[in-house]
């Protein structure tokens, strides 16, 4: 008895049907084998094909199958019929595959490049501002301290802490007398008008020359002084604009600018002492304040500016997208690529000084994997920065 199987595997991509290999398994025997069902019988013994049909060759080797004259075994997926290869019969399940459609399989002829979500925002021509970010104490722009002439004993005190003074008004009254020995009070008046800003003298106190009993803020001017590292004494100039905030007075800004700069650096601190001029109208501002400082140190008008977010640094290029129309669809967009020239960053704002021009579409969200020519869909448009 002779048995024959033969096994075809097929794997189904994209509606095609790909023929993967066939095994042939054979015995000896000197019967012609039945019809197997769902299956085919063997070719008739003398190597002669039957009509339509293929047989062994003529050497008689039944397991060296010659080709079929036309068509692909794989593709047909069912058993000969009489005269040749037919369609797969009733009920095969793995058989009767349909051919791909017209136009290949997906993603070759007739395949559509996905389109990337994005966001959006135009480029800005207007004002970039660098500055520096400091911290500091309110003082007095100009104090004086008040002594008194003679050592005694402070026998009367004229004024209060936080008053405002003239030049000449009394401040104290110092008593020189010791036991045994009487002599005239001396008052202790104030050597320039202002405020006063600090009064140790109490009444009852024994004083001496050398001990202050008041300290006068001369006008009503206030300095901001703050400390600023080494590696930034080169930006400081005198006169450079700056903004003062106080927690005090929240979301208000006061103006200023810097006045002087210290000769010399601290060695210990590696910092200069820096003092800034500030507005103080109304008086609201008091000495001893803690108060935020930027120092402007660098002011650029009408310059392209973008979100800081559009730019991509990669391989050693710096780089961003803009989007523009795809000129093969009419209609959709595409993300080109824009070598620039950063420049100023500052509060996540960028300073554009080449390769960009006003009112162009900077993409600055979903742009991070996106390459030359990608197709994109704008789903939200930020409004753009501020000019100033």
């Amino acid at each position: 008895m002779k048995k024959v199987r033969l096994t075809i595997t097929v794997t189904v991509f994209t509606g095609a049907v790909l023929l993967m290999g066939a095994t042939v398994f054979s015995g000896c025997s000197s019967k012609q084998p039945e019809q197997a069902s769902g299956g085919f019988a063997a070719p008739p013994q003398g190597g002669a094909p039957a009509a339509g049909g293929w047989g062994p060759p003529p050497s008689g080797d039944a397991g060296a199958q010659a080709a079929p004259p036309s068509g692909d075994a794989g593709a047909q997926g069912g058993a000969p019929a009489a005269g040749g290869w037919g369609p797969p019969p009733s009920g095969d399940a793995g058989a009767g595959q349909a051919a791909p459609p017209a136009g290949g399989f997906g993603g070759f002829g007739g395949f559509e490049m996905p389109a990337f979500a994005v966001n959006t925002t135009p480029a800005v021509q207007g004002q970039v501002r660098d500055y520096l970010a400091l911290t500091g104490d309110i003082v007095a722009g100009s104090t004086v301290d008040v002594y008194s002439d003679t050592a005694g004993k402070v026998s009367r005190v004229y004024v209060s802490l936080g008053d405002r003074v003239n030049r000449n008004q009394a401040i104290v009254e110092v008593d020189p007398s010791r036991p045994g020995t009487t002599y005239m009070a001396s008052v202790v008046r104030a050597p320039v008008s202002g405020t006063l800003v600090a009064l140790p003298a109490i009444t009852g106190m024994t004083v001496s020359q050398q001990v202050p009993l008041a300290r006068v803020a001369a006008g009503s001017a206030l300095e901001v002084r703050v400390y600023v590292a080494e590696r930034f004494i080169s930006k400081m100039a005198v006169n450079l604009p700056c903004e003062v905030s106080l927690d005090a007075y929240p979301g208000e800004v006061f103006q200023g600018s810097v006045a002087e700069l210290a000769p010399v650096v601290d060695p210990a601190s590696r910092t200069m002492e820096v003092k800034i001029n500030v507005s103080n109208t109304g008086g609201r501002l008091k000495s001893g304040m803690f108060a935020k400082v930027r120092i402007f140190t660098e002011i650029r008008e009408n310059t392209v500016k973008i979100p800081a977010a559009a730019l991509i640094e990669r391989f050693g290029q710096t780089y961003i997208f803009v989007a523009e129309q795809d000129p093969m669809t009419p209609g959709a967009l595409i993300a080109k690529m824009r070598n620039i020239v950063p420049g100023i960053r500052i509060d996540d704002v960028l300073e554009v000084r080449q390769g960009l021009a006003p009112d162009e579409d900077v993409l600055i969200k979903g742009h991070a994997q996106l390459f030359e020519g990608s197709r994109i869909n704008v789903v939200e448009r930020v409004p753009p920065l501020s000019a100033n």
